[in-house]
């Protein structure tokens, strides 16, 4: 059997092991901190791709090849219906397509919480 100290493990005083005995004792019952934008400043410039996806459609390879410029392809969504909102290939949202200055835009309407 090996000690905590053959294993490089750092040893904790007193104060490190003293807890609030009126404390439930759980991390939902502690306060939150306020956060502030400061504090996502190390991941601001880490890439993401985020996708809309208006639609989707099947097709043989030789019908895709033969559309041009102009061509009306038909998705499997209706107008006024919710769109997906995927992050790095995951879906995190739904929302609707916007005009915005003359350009096409997405607001969120509805977060999707993570399975698990």
């Amino acid at each position: 059997m090996t000690s905590d100290n053959d294993l490089g493990l750092p040893q904790l005083s007193e104060e490190d092991l003293a807890f609030d005995a009126a404390a439930s004792g759980t991390m939902r019952d502690a306060p939150a901190a306020t956060k502030s934008a400061a504090d996502l400043e190390q991941v601001f410039d880490v890439p993401v791709m985020v996708s809309a996806v208006l639609g989707s459609s099947r097709m043989p390879i030789g019908d895709l090849l033969r559309l041009g410029p102009g061509t009306v392809l038909e998705l499997d969504r209706k107008v006024g219906e919710a769109i997906d909102i995927f992050v790095n290939n995951r879906l995190v949202a739904r929302g609707e397509v916007v005009l915005v200055e003359e350009r096409l835009g997405v607001t969120m309407t509805e977060i999707v919480k993570a399975d698990g």
